[in-house]
C-alpha cells in the first residue's frame, strides 16, 4: 500500500465539493476535508479557507456526520502554509481584501478550537503556518513517518501566527521560544513529545484510519491501537542549552547567551545564530513580546493579538520584503528595515501592539462559536 493518503473515497464520498486545490465532502459518517493543491504545497487560499470554514457549522448541526477528517491528496506535502504571494499582493492594492483574508483565517482557526465534534488530521509531510492552523485545534493531530513541523514566519517579515504562540508559550525550557524565534523544523518524535500531536502511526495506515471513522468507529480506540512510538526526537540533547539561552529576557539577551555558549554546545550555537541572523529584526522582537505575553492569554485573545500584528506588518516594509526576497526574485538577501536589533526600540515594537480600536478582530464567545451564530 502506499504511504501516502489515498485522495479516493473510502465507501464513496457524497455531495463533494470545494474550491480550487480543496475537495469538500461526506463519507458516510465522516466530513472530509482534502487538501489537493499539489504544486503549492497545498499552500492554503483565501478561497480554500472559506471553503473550511463554510462546511465545520453544516457538519455540527448535521446528526449524521460523527467526526472530521482532514488530509492531504498529496504525499509531497500536508499544507506547507498560507499563499503568502496572494496576501502581499493585496497588500499592496486592496488592504481591505488583506485583513479580511486575515480575519477569515485567525476565525476559522478559533472556529476549529471550537468544533465540538472529534476532527482527526492525518499530516504526513510538512506541516507549517496555516496548516499548522487547520490542524493544531482539532481533538486528534495524527502524524505519519514524514512529518515536518515549523514555524518560519520571523523569516519573511513576520511572526508565528494562526494562535502558535499560545502553544509555544506553553511548552518547557524555552523550547517554544527557540522554534518561534528561529523557525527551525521538527520531526514528530518532538512535536509528539511538546503536544504537538496526539498520535505517530505509519501514513500506510491513514486509509484504514478514514474507513474506520466513516464506519463511526470511536476514534480514540481507531487511533490508539495503532499509535508506535516514535523513539527518540532531537530536542532533548540539546534542550539544557536552549533552556539557558532562550529563556532570556529579550532578544539581544539570548544573542548574547547563544555567543557565550563553549564547548560543543558552542556549535550548535554559531549555527542558532546564523539562523537568527537572517531573520528580521523586528519580526524576532514582535515574536519574543508576544510569546510572553502568550502565556497569560487563552487562544482566543491570541488570535485577537495575531490579527492586530499581521495588520501592522502588512502597513510595514519586512514582510514585503521577505515575500520578495524567498518567492518573488528569490536571492534569499532581504534588506530590513532597521537591519540590526539593537535598531529596533521599544517603542517601534509598542506601535506594532497598540490595539486598532474599532478595527480590531471580534471573535465569538466558545458558547457561541459552538452553536455558530456567526
Amino acid at each position: 500500500m502506499a504511504e501516502s493518503f489515498d485522495p479516493a473515497p473510502v465507501g464513496g464520498q457524497q455531495g463533494e465539493e470545494g474550491a480550487a486545490g480543496i475537495r469538500i465532502g461526506r463519507d458516510r459518517a465522516a466530513g472530509t476535508v482534502i487538501l489537493d493543491r499539489p504544486a503549492a504545497l497545498n499552500a492554503l487560499t483565501t478561497s480554500m479557507r472559506a471553503a473550511i470554514a463554510e462546511a465545520f457549522p453544516r457538519w455540527s448541526r448535521d446528526p449524521e456526520v460523527y467526526a472530521v477528517v482532514i488530509a492531504s491528496a498529496t504525499e509531497r506535502a500536508f499544507c506547507a502554509g498560507g499563499d503568502i504571494r496572494e496576501i502581499a499582493r493585496w497588500g499592496r492594492t486592496r488592504m481591505a481584501d488583506a485583513r479580511a483574508s486575515l480575519a477569515a483565517e485567525y476565525t476559522l482557526n478559533w472556529l476549529l478550537e471550537c468544533f465540538a465534534k472529534p476532527t482527526v488530521s492525518l499530516i504526513d509531510g510538512v506541516a507549517m503556518g496555516s496548516g499548522v492552523g487547520i490542524s493544531l485545534y482539532g481533538t486528534h493531530r495524527v502524524a505519519g513517518e514524514r512529518y515536518r513541523f515549523a514555524m518560519p514566519e520571523t523569516g519573511i517579515g513576520l511572526f508565528p501566527d494562526v494562535g502558535v504562540c499560545w502553544a509555544f508559550a506553553r511548552m518547557p525550557d524555552g523550547i517554544g521560544m527557540y522554534l518561534a524565534l528561529t523557525g527551525r523544523a521538527v520531526g514528530r518524535a518532538d512535536a509528539y513529545r511538546l503536544g504537538l500531536l496526539t498520535h505517530c502511526i505509519a501514513a500506510a495506515q491513514f486509509d484504514d484510519i478514514r474507513a474506520a471513522i466513516a464506519d463511526a468507529q470511536p476514534v480514540d480506540q481507531v487511533l490508539d491501537g495503532r499509535h508506535e512510538d516514535p523513539g527518540a526526537g532531537e530536542i532533548d540533547a540539546i534542550r539544557p542549552v536552549i533552556a539557558r539561552c532562550f529563556l532570556a529576557d529579550s532578544v539581544e539577551g539570548i544573542v548574547a547567551c547563544l555567543r557565550a555558549e563553549q564547548g560543543a554546545a558552542a556549535v550548535w550555537a554559531e549555527g542558532v545564530l546564523a539562523d537568527l541572523a537572517k531573520r528580521s529584526p523586528t519580526s524576532l522582537k514582535i515574536t519574543h513580546r508576544l510569546v510572553g505575553l502568550a502565556r497569560d492569554l487563552d487562544l482566543r485573545a491570541t488570535l485577537t493579538l495575531d490579527y492586530r500584528l499581521a495588520c501592522r506588518c502588512l502597513e510595514a516594509n519586512d514582510f514585503f520584503e521577505g515575500v520578495r526576497a524567498a518567492l518573488v526574485d528569490r536571492d534569499q538577501a532581504p534588506k530590513w528595515r532597521p537591519a540590526r536589533l539593537e535598531d529596533v526600540s521599544e517603542a517601534m515594537v509598542d506601535a506594532y501592539f497598540a490595539p486598532l480600536g474599532p478595527d480590531e478582530l471580534q471573535l465569538g464567545s466558545r458558547a457561541e462559536m459552538q452553536a455558530f451564530k456567526r
